[in-house]
């Protein structure tokens, strides 16, 4: 008899980036998928409980999380990093150690394809949703288009840590255009053969792996928001 084939478990490696006041979990091979708590095992429980919600994004780029059935993820927390200002005003701000480590064409490609879905999630979430969102209970919140357009500028900025200095997209041709060289760059710096990053932004650069991670994270969360607040209160 043939041995029973057992089903793949692997846990989703993560590292934490902590403060006082509020930590982020963040997974550390799939852009996109990080989420904070005031505590780390808060911020553990709200990773989580958005994996339905990233699987979605994972699916659309043709991948799959080992590991992640019915019961849950299992978490393997492989870095904890001190966190700064932006932690805990509520974005990862930190870049572990673990991110010099460089990709393999193989992983270089995956997380590509990941930041790729992060976008396409976060168009496909915006050309549903209502032009005005929900506001938050004291009124608060940015409208559809005004946070579409955020996360394109901050984008922009962010391209600048890994060498790529472009002016803002000013119409969808150009930002289809600006987002293929933004995926490109992230590529390239990743593999061995190249350069961390340009010599001339080596000093406030960042490594292709968080990059990945902090554009993902960024489309993600307020394609999340969008969805929340296109919902009625309930």
């Amino acid at each position: 008899m043939a041995p029973t084939k057992q089903a793949e478990t692997r846990p989703v490696r993560v590292y934490l980036e902590q403060t006082e006041r509020r930590t982020f979990a963040v997974a550390v091979d799939w852009p996109g998928w990080a989420r904070a708590g005031r505590t780390p095992e808060a911020a553990l429980d709200a990773l989580a409980e958005y994996l339905p919600r990233y699987l979605a994004v994972v699916r659309a780029a043709g991948r799959r999380i080992p590991g992640t059935g019915s019961g849950g993820p299992e978490f393997s927390v492989v870095e904890r990093v001190p966190g700064n200002a932006t932690t805990t005003f509520g974005a990862p701000g930190v870049v572990p150690a673990l991110d010099a480590a460089r990709w393999s064409a193989e992983t270089a490609d995956q997380q590509a394809a990941l930041v790729a879905a992060c976008w396409q999630h976060l168009d496909a979430v915006a050309a549903t949703a209502p032009a005005q969102l929900r506001k938050g209970p004291r009124g608060g919140g940015r409208d559809r288009d005004t946070i579409v357009r955020h996360v394109l500028d901050a984008e922009v900025a962010y391209a600048r840590k890994i060498g790529l200095r472009v002016p803002a997209p000013g119409d969808p041709a150009q930002q289809d255009a600006f987002r293929a060289d933004l995926l490109t760059t992230l590529h390239r710096s990743a593999l061995p053969d190249t350069p961390w990053v340009p010599d001339t932004a080596r000093a406030k650069g960042w490594p292709a792996a968080y990059a990945s991670r902090r554009i993902g994270w960024h489309a993600l969360d307020h394609a999340w928001e969008i969805q929340d607040r296109s919902d009625p209160p309930g």
